[in-house]
């Protein structure tokens, strides 16, 4: 690439490796990456990983159970904000032991290992709750609540996964803390079986011990959708005898009778953000987008 770009080798070097305290001309840089392409030059990883002391590879551990439109969209900006600055994506999905993780370290030496849900969980502020209350879980719990408040419902289930999921504690915490200062009361809980028949009867039992509540609110689409179509089976008229509202849009919402009023979220801004906190690069002008209600018909 140097004879073929008229400069020495510590220029194209230079060059390849984008170094910030080199001032280079840009026809220079021009001819070096116009030759790198010409002879169909890639780098080669194992010898970038022992010189610079690991690899451009960012691993992603993704507990089973945080699937999601939100993990979605937060993978498709961590793999945007990584490309563009020369690094590659490693999702590793389902339960992650210590020793795997070490299995992983010491095969590939990566340059970062993230943990999904931290940025989401913590935002970018501190606070003694954590969890995110301008654009975190936080915030997003109360938005869901919020919504039903506002429709006149203060007597509010929350809808569980009939099977442990990661983040239910903390959801809990928040939907509790939100309730306080929407002065109702904190909202009951009940599990809604991936069955139909199972879901159908554990609602009925449910309402049956709790005729006060007016509204249910979803730990996630899916398990509102359980309850719209358990409601729908036990001949519950929704939303004038049970309000019921989503959460992490999944789009399929809108094709239930009735439509499901979800709660939408944009990750795309908390993967960036995550990949410019893994690469120590500055993450100022960075914010994610609010979340927003989508309004359709069972509220």
């Amino acid at each position: 690439m140097a004879a073929a770009s008229g400069v020495s080798r510590a220029t194209v070097s230079f060059v390849l490796n984008d170094d910030p305290r080199q001032t280079i001309s840009a026809a220079t840089r021009d001819r070096v990456q116009q030759a790198a392409r010409d002879l169909g030059y890639v780098p080669h990883g194992v010898a970038r990983a022992l010189r610079e002391g690991a690899s451009r590879v960012v691993v992603l551990n993704i507990d089973t159970g945080m699937e999601g439109n939100y993990s979605q969209s937060y993978v498709r900006g961590l793999d945007a904000e990584l490309g563009a600055h020369d690094h590659v994506l490693l999702v590793r999905h389902g339960h992650h032991t210590p020793r795997s993780t070490r299995q992983v370290l010491d095969a590939i030496a990566p340059r970062a290992v993230i943990r999904f849900g931290e940025t989401y969980l913590t935002g970018d502020e501190l606070h003694d709750l954590g969890g995110g209350w301008r654009d975190g879980l936080a915030a997003h719990s109360a938005l869901q609540l919020r919504h039903l408040v506002e429709h006149g419902h203060t007597h509010v289930a929350v809808a569980l996964p009939d099977i442990q999921a990661p983040l239910t504690a903390a959801r809990l915490k928040f939907t509790g803390h939100a309730a306080l200062n929407m002065d109702i009361p904190v909202p009951v809980t009940f599990a809604a079986p991936r069955d139909r028949a199972a879901c159908a009867e554990a609602v009925e039992t449910f309402l049956a011990g709790a005729p006060e509540v007016t509204a249910v609110a979803g730990f996630n689409d899916e398990v509102a959708l359980r309850v719209l179509l358990a409601l729908r089976d036990l001949g519950r008229d929704v939303p004038h005898d049970l309000a019921v509202i989503g959460f992490d849009d999944n789009g399929f919402g809108a094709y239930s009778s009735p439509a499901l009023t979800t709660v939408s979220i944009d990750a795309e801004a908390h993967g960036r953000l995550s990949a410019r906190l893994a690469l120590g690069l500055e993450t100022g002008g960075l914010r994610p987008p609010p979340a927003r209600v989508v309004t359709r018909q069972s509220v």
